[in-house]
């Protein structure tokens, strides 16, 4: 990976004369180094786009972009380093400071929006999915995971309830993003307040673009049913969890669920396991429109010969259809490609089976 200092040179070869196109490229140049995770690189945009604009232009930005000369990703990377040694104490004041100054730097106005969507398929999900009138204005940094970190640190020094209103804020910055969605269920868990808990993991659902995360919603209903003595619909969002996503967790979350019911639990079918979603408003499987937005996505950059993204999204359809022909088109551009998550297809038929929850369900409901 080339240096910093090589990245600069490299940057200022790009560029011409014009102000203006200049900080067109560098913004995205700095765009496509943040999504490969290239810290230097953007860095280094970021510094020659400060560079060229002028005076007045750059002390603004300083100014909304940094709290005492600190600036807000480096501001979060102390936060997580104080989290990484369990110094919430401290973590918590560093991250109340950079809340308040996103929340007043970057707040909602009139006529336009910040939002903090982390790449084309976020960018399209969001626009077809909530469809917004407003402008929306790219934020500098990912808010939505600075503001989740705080609402964090509240729950882990005790004040589950203050950090409500906060994950709501960072769910503005990104609603697509399921990440603050399930830390907010976690709170309403944590409350046990079962409605709460119902409303925003129908919402995750309707975002969830991944067999993990749509695994995590159902086990979160399965939790919460558990807790409210509903033992039948617990168990078949306990074993919709584990047809999509096989967790060590689940079989320890039925027994317990068997020993609350005071008998054997009776293995839910796939008819029966749609049939208590759909009661709950709930659907089994992905929201169509992400397999949709997520294919069209992967049309596009094939034919735009743009191979890694157009990979990204067909890896993001299979993930979540298991449909062999995606996967031989996967192996078409990228021969050596392993299993995109845990969800093989041998371990999800297996899910199906039941044969991850045998020991807590009775397979001889008669007896």
């Amino acid at each position: 990976m080339a240096s910093y200092n090589e990245i600069i040179e490299e940057l200022r070869g790009k560029l011409g004369d014009s102000p203006e196109e200049n900080e067109k490229i560098l913004r995205e140049e700095a765009e496509k180094f943040a999504k490969a995770g290239n810290k230097e690189g953007f860095d280094a945009a970021e510094s020659l786009i400060m560079e060229n604009i002028p005076e007045e232009r750059r002390n603004e930005i300083i100014r909304i972009t940094h709290v005492d000369g600190v600036r807000l990703d480096k501001m979060y990377a102390q936060v997580v380093e104080l989290m990484k040694n369990k110094e919430y104490v401290e973590a918590k004041k560093v991250a109340e400071r950079l809340y308040k100054k996103i929340v007043v730097e970057f707040k909602e106005g009139e006529n336009n929006k910040f939002v903090s969507l982390r790449n084309p398929f976020e960018e399209n999900f969001y626009q077809i999915i909530f469809k917004p009138e407003k402008e929306l204005i790219r934020a500098p940094f990912d808010f939505s995971e600075y503001i989740t970190a705080y609402a964090y640190i509240m729950i882990e020094t005790g004040s589950p309830l203050d950090a409500i209103p906060i994950l709501e804020k960072a769910i503005e910055f990104n609603p697509v993003d399921c990440g603050p969605k399930f830390e907010l269920a976690e709170v309403y868990k944590l409350l046990k307040n079962r409605r709460q808990v119902e409303i925003i993991t129908r919402e995750t659902l309707r975002v969830a673009s991944s067999p993990v995360a749509l695994a995590r919603c159902y086990a979160n209903m399965g939790y919460s049913l558990t807790d409210a003595g509903e033992f039948e619909d617990a168990a078949a969002f306990y074993t919709a969890s584990v047809m999509f996503e096989p967790n060590p967790a689940i079989p320890y979350e039925m027994q317990l669920l068997a020993d609350r019911k005071g008998s054997p639990i009776v293995r839910p079918t796939r008819d029966r396991i749609v049939e208590v979603l759909e009661k709950y408003d709930m659907r089994f499987g992905p929201n169509p429109e992400i397999v949709q937005i997520a294919s069209q996505l992967a049309a596009y950059y094939l034919n735009e010969k743009d191979i890694p993204n157009a990979l990204k999204a067909m890896k993001l359809t299979y993930n979540l259809t298991l449909d062999e022909n995606i996967k031989k088109l996967i192996l078409k551009y990228d021969p050596n490609a392993v299993q995109y998550s845990s969800r093989e297809l041998e371990a999800q038929k297996k899910a199906a089976e039941g044969r991850n929850i045998t020991q807590t369900v009775n397979e001889n409901p008669e007896e």
